[in-house]
């Protein structure tokens, strides 16, 4: 994901980047800092960025000039007012704004805004399988579960089931981050999908039961509660 925060105050900056800078150590999160309208839409021009953060109350260009002109540029990033004056709101409705924090934005709140856009890029992602047929295409947030059968993985979704040759422990290292988890030696599931846990056993969405390794109890019920706080968002 890349990141855009454009503020006049270098302090609130330093303060930003030193936020995403502990809470997401990872290569695949890029921040670049502005401390102008013109140098954002500058950049802008030749840079994808998913999320961006305004400061309304900028020189030269405020924050909701600087939206208009981004949205004409792109429907799909999301933007971010950071204000001390909530009469700003009704005007970024406007630009479709994802949501507002009042400054100086509280890190809780920083961290729930980027989670919010990373799960929601995380929805489209793909991977491809070579199976009998060729290769696959499988849309992550269709994929219930993943299960270990000798040298190969069963990958199964609401539509159908897809045998390929891998390791388990290959798809749960690539799989983690977009909220795939390790209930068993011999399942990954993917957490969006979760029905329900009775006992021992998790119930999918199409109601296959699962076992739960005792190990991973604890664990699985952590993770189900991070991840639906999340969504709440």
């Amino acid at each position: 994901m890349r990141i855009a925060v454009c503020d006049d105050e270098q302090c609130f900056l330093n303060y930003f980047r030193g936020i995403v800078d502990r809470l997401y150590n990872r290569l695949d999160i890029i921040t670049d800092e502005f401390n102008s309208g013109d140098e954002l839409l500058k950049s802008f021009k030749y840079k994808a960025y998913d999320l961006v953060f305004l400061d309304i109350e900028m020189p030269d260009m405020d924050g909701i000039t600087l939206a208009r002109m981004l949205r004409e540029l792109s429907a799909d990033v999301c933007i971010v007012f950071l204000t001390g004056h909530i009469e700003y709101a009704i005007k970024g409705y406007e630009v479709n704004a994802l949501r507002y924090l009042t400054k100086p934005a509280e890190e809780k709140k920083l961290r729930e805004v980027i989670d919010y856009v990373q799960a929601r890029l995380d929805s489209g992602k793909v991977i491809w399988v070579k199976t009998n047929e060729g290769e696959q295409k499988i849309a992550l947030s269709d994929i219930l579960f993943i299960e270990a059968q000798n040298q190969n993985v069963l990958i199964s979704t609401a539509a159908d089931s897809f045998s390929v040759r891998g390791n388990i422990s290959d798809y749960e290292k690539e799989l983690e981050q977009y909220g795939f988890f390790r209930v068993h030696r011999s399942y990954l599931i993917s957490m969006p999908k979760v029905l329900r846990i009775e006992s021992r056993n998790v119930v999918m969405e199409d109601n296959t039961s699962l076992p739960v390794s005792r190990s991973k109890e604890s664990a699985l019920r952590e993770k189900l509660f991070s991840y639906v706080s999340r969504e709440a968002f």
